[in-house]
């Protein structure tokens, strides 16, 4: 695995989902999640924040695949999808910087307003765990760029998977630990107060990635696909 293969596999999709966390919707999000589970006995919140996570996990994971999937059908891009990639990163980047992020902020999975006509605990933490809040949207579709790139230089099937699978999880686990713990819960108060300044540093980060993508695809030796 090459450098970049190992950043976009692991590092760059835990980075992403965390800071999808504390973007202001996320937030809000987590907040009514906690406030839904708040009554319930321990065995409980600790049932349903699993549940919360795995199938947010498992749902991302399965858009991975079917970007790889779209991917394949592009092999020999090589560089080229790595350069496409780091421009769609600094596009990204360049609207969070311009306050237009909103333009691609479209939650994904069941709405939480149907949460009101669901019956049972199960069928709440499903619903919660598919909808993925709007401001993650644009990570997302980051991570489904850098899936299909891979798909295009002969990345796996469980290689997209993961890599999708473990921005769900780090989009989830702040939230987990602040239900299940009390000084979390209070770091989260703390982090709601800090969301309104995160889309910035979101734009920030993001440029720098995507000149660092489009550096990577210019300059660096990825090796033929098998």
């Amino acid at each position: 695995m090459t450098e970049f293969g190992f950043i976009n596999l692991l590092v760059l999709p835990a980075a992403l989902g965390l800071l999808g966390f504390v973007e202001p919707c996320s937030i809000g999000s987590s907040l009514i999640f906690i406030k839904y589970l708040e009554r319930k006995e321990a065995a409980r919140r600790l049932t349903e924040t699993i549940l919360f996570a795995v199938t947010r996990a498992l749902f991302i994971g399965g858009l991975g695949i079917l970007a790889v999937l779209l991917g394949t059908a592009f092999l020999g891009l090589q560089k080229g999808a790595w350069i496409l990639l780091g421009a769609i990163y600094v596009f990204i980047g360049s609207l969070y910087l311009a306050g237009r992020a909103q333009v691609l902020m479209r939650s994904v999975g069941p709405s939480l307003a149907s949460l009101s006509g669901a019956r049972g605990s199960v069928g709440l933490g499903v619903l919660f765990g598919l909808n993925i809040p709007a401001c993650a949207a644009p990570l997302l579709l980051i991570l489904l760029g850098a899936a299909a790139a891979g798909g295009a230089t002969g990345s796996t099937f469980l290689g997209g998977f993961v890599s999708l699978a473990v921005f769900g999880l780090a989009l989830s686990l702040p939230l987990v630990l602040a239900v299940l713990f009390a000084p979390a819960r209070a770091a989260l108060d703390w982090l709601a107060g800090l969301s309104g300044r995160m889309p910035f540093w979101t734009g920030v980060v993001l440029t720098v990635l995507g000149l660092w993508s489009i550096g990577f695809g210019l300059f660096a030796h990825l090796p033929e696909p098998a």
